[in-house]
């Protein structure tokens, strides 16, 4: 086994010192657990993905270092009534192939998220019209008053309608069914860093975009980003300098890495938070033992789950400390969070009791669907909360899998009970509302309720919160939608994840809260 493993470590490593055969000084090795499942930026509303992509690709509004709203493709904006937004598109900006970028392309990009293999309709499921005034100004017209709408748009990202007329790529790749086009392979943004090589689940290549509008403040020519999914190979690639920058570091190497001469590791808060989710809709559950009704619709089963989890022990065992138990589906730094909102306690008697309430005194199975290469300890903590569960005779049948088949499988729902984790691209909860919480429509609300939890209070409340611009009356229905939603046991938060990325001594970048790494921010220092 030893053998096999060093002959693993020595594979890697000479895959990465190919890559970095012609790089020069100005380049920079990353690796991640996980790969972007594609370029479409349309295509899956992952962090990960949208992260890679926002190097190739813009959206109108960005952000700031501190995340505050920055223009981006738009030099400005302003609500011209309270359903209409206008805005001022930059000029003389380019798309990589030459193609100028003009109000056709922002016209065709919002309506492509709203096509079938979409995965961002949630955020243009409330937009009326998208209508270009002139080539350089384009209107958003929203069915009801939206004024946090810039804040909503900054994850959606242009495409150039030419290019993807051409390539036959005029709707998102459907990651559900497993269908790709010319979009999941190649690339065609605004942005500072062009897509040069593409393998997947090998390796990506960006270089610097020489043509790009905007200011570019590190001296990054090129990026090289190598997916490595075994903990203990992605520590050993940074510690031996095959990598420069990898995330995430396990919490149990945090204290190794930062011991070596050569790395340090860059820790901070994540406002991600992890939850499960269950099927509440189905009359059966397709993966149970119990036929002809759906445990799950029964709230005293969901609380029984809840309170047989053993939170403070993840966060003990599993987590090493570096998470932030959590009662809410938003955490800190996410407007509209409650820091005085109380967990469940945690209560194995209690929970058995519910479940002999319920009519399941001897349990039942269930499968239980978690990602093993996408959240910090997701597969550990997956298996932690099957033994926790055992406590109230349930019997979990563990399905972890790499993210490339997981997330296909839950986005279309076929699943019982499920692990996801979610950073409300907005910060604030009205995001995390409309896509976790909201009953599912076909217009993409609720498009991450993978559950299908439904209380046409909270939509009813979600809609105000949308519209409402006094705060202290928005905090309030925030308040109110979040408690129903408690109350009903919709989902069962678990914690916010903490940051851990290990970093070269030699390399200067920018930790997000959102978990994104810009590459336009990065250096490498002599």
């Amino acid at each position: 086994m030893k053998f096999q493993k060093k002959v693993a470590l020595t594979a890697v490593f000479a895959a990465l010192a190919a890559a970095g055969l012609a790089a020069n000084a100005q380049t920079i090795r990353i690796a991640n657990q996980g790969d972007a499942l594609s370029m479409d930026p349309h295509s899956l509303n992952e962090s990960l993905q949208l992260s890679v992509t926002s190097n190739v690709y813009e959206p109108l509004v960005g952000r700031n270092k501190d995340l505050s709203l920055a223009p981006a493709l738009a030099t400005s904006w302003k609500q011209t009534s309270p359903t209409v937004w206008r805005f001022e598109l930059r000029k003389g900006v380019q798309f990589h192939d030459g193609t100028p970028f003009t109000a056709d392309d922002v016209v065709f990009s919002f309506a492509r998220t709203q096509v079938d293999g979409s995965d961002m309709k949630s955020y243009t499921n409330d937009f009326k019209e998208v209508r270009k005034i002139n080539d350089h100004t384009v209107e958003i017209e929203t069915k009801t008053p939206f004024p946090i709408l810039p804040d909503v748009i900054s994850q959606v990202f242009i495409m150039s309608k030419k290019w993807c007329e051409t390539n036959q790529a005029m709707g998102p790749v459907d990651r559900r069914k497993g269908i790709e086009n010319a979009a999941s392979f190649r690339a065609n943004g605004t942005g500072p860093f062009r897509l040069r090589e593409r393998q997947p689940n090998v390796r990506s290549v960006f270089t610097r975009n020489g043509t790009y509008w905007g200011t570019i403040e590190g001296n990054v020519s090129e990026v090289v980003f190598t997916p490595i999914g075994n903990d203990a190979t992605r520590v050993a690639a940074l510690l031996s300098g095959e990598v420069d920058v990898m995330e995430p570091i396990p919490v149990q190497d945090i204290e190794r890495v930062n011991a070596s001469a050569n790395t340090r590791a860059i820790t901070g808060p994540e406002l991600r938070t992890i939850f499960l989710g269950m099927d509440q809709k189905r009359d059966e559950l397709l993966y149970s033992n119990v036929k002809g009704k759906n445990p799950f619709k029964d709230k005293r089963v969901r609380q029984a789950f809840y309170q047989a989890i053993d939170i403070e022990g993840i966060k003990r065992t599993v987590m090493r400390g570096a998470s932030n138990v959590s009662a809410l589906m938003v955490g800190p730094g996410i407007n509209g969070f409650q820091p005085d909102a109380k967990r469940l306690p945690f209560d194995v008697e209690a929970a058995k009791k519910l479940m002999v309430e319920a009519g399941y005194p001897n349990g039942f199975e269930v499968a239980m669907n978690c990602p093993n290469d996408r959240y910090v300890n997701d597969g550990r903590i997956c298996q932690t909360v099957a033994a926790n569960l055992s406590r109230i005779n349930v019997k979990v049948n563990l399905q972890a899998e790499t993210k490339g088949t997981y997330f296909p499988k839950v986005l279309r729902r076929d699943t019982s009970f499920y692990m996801l984790g979610w950073t409300p691209s907005t910060y604030d909860a009205h995001n995390a509302l409309n896509a976790l919480m909201a009953c599912v429509d076909d217009k993409g609300a609720g498009q991450f309720n993978l559950g299908a939890y439904c209380n046409p209070k909270v939509d009813e409340l979600t809609k105000k919160i949308q519209a409402e611009t006094d705060k202290v009356k928005r905090d309030a229905m925030i308040k109110e939608a979040f408690d129903l939603h408690s109350a009903d046991i919709g989902h069962l938060p678990l914690h916010q994840q903490s940051l851990a990325w290990g970093v070269s001594k030699k390399v200067k970048l920018v930790q997000l809260a959102d978990n994104y790494m810009p590459f336009k921010w990065m250096s490498i220092e002599k």
